[in-house]
């Protein structure tokens, strides 16, 4: 096969890789890891079980891929606010922007189906909560600690333990519209209170982590 032609193919088969990870993640938000079969999964994705197993091992790596990818879209929204963190010249304003972002990113319906969904099979499927929480919680709490750290090295934070701050400031966010959205299904479309929620996150956390500076822009 030529380059061109390599080149061609490409987009072809990420294309079909797409498609057989948003119909995995559809089908086991709805019907749990049991419920989710391979067979119908290449039917409603218009692709053989050959080329099925021919993108992915098994059922087991094709779930897994489902939810890190679900994942990665998620965070793919948020990543401007993200990245300008560490080198914001304004930081109580900046820590508004990523909170209400983080928010928008992370209760959504299908997330929270999703999220609701591996926690009653975690019992029968740790493997699934263990990929969920790898790509999900414990990268974003590793991403926000790597900015807590370099916003401390530049004298805009007063942070002992970084890794902790992060898992402190994502519950202050999130942890209201998060468990309201675990139980009322419903609320996830109820965004009234979520800018409340994301700049009283930053005002407690920049009461205990900023300097006199970053307390006042907060």
């Amino acid at each position: 096969m030529s380059a061109r032609q390599s080149r061609r193919a490409r987009p072809e088969h990420d294309d079909v890789r797409r498609v057989i990870l948003s119909t995995t993640a559809r089908l086991y938000r709805e019907r749990g890891y049991d419920g989710t079969n391979t067979d119908e999964i290449a039917a409603l994705s218009s692709v053989s079980k050959r080329t099925l197993y021919r993108h992915f091992a098994d059922k087991d790596e094709l779930v897994r891929a489902a939810i890190k990818s679900m994942i990665d879209a998620a965070e793919a929204q948020g990543a401007d606010a993200f990245d300008s963190l560490s080198d914001s010249n304004n930081l109580g304003s900046d820590l508004r922007l990523f909170a209400r972002q983080h928010i928008r990113d992370v209760i959504q319906p299908d997330i929270m189906q999703m999220r609701r969904r591996i926690i009653a099979e975690v019992d029968r499927f740790p493997e699934v909560a263990a990929a969920w929480y790898a790509a999900g919680p414990r990268r974003g709490h590793e991403k926000l600690a790597t900015c807590f750290k370099r916003l401390r090295e530049r004298g805009l934070l007063h942070i002992d333990d970084p890794e902790l701050a992060a898992e402190q400031f994502n519950w202050l966010i999130l942890s209201t519209p998060m468990n309201r959205a675990m139980f009322e299904a419903d609320s996830v479309l109820d965004t009234r209170m979520h800018e409340r929620y994301a700049d009283e996150a930053v005002r407690v956390f920049l009461a205990a982590y900023g300097v006199e500076e970053t307390r006042r822009d907060g």
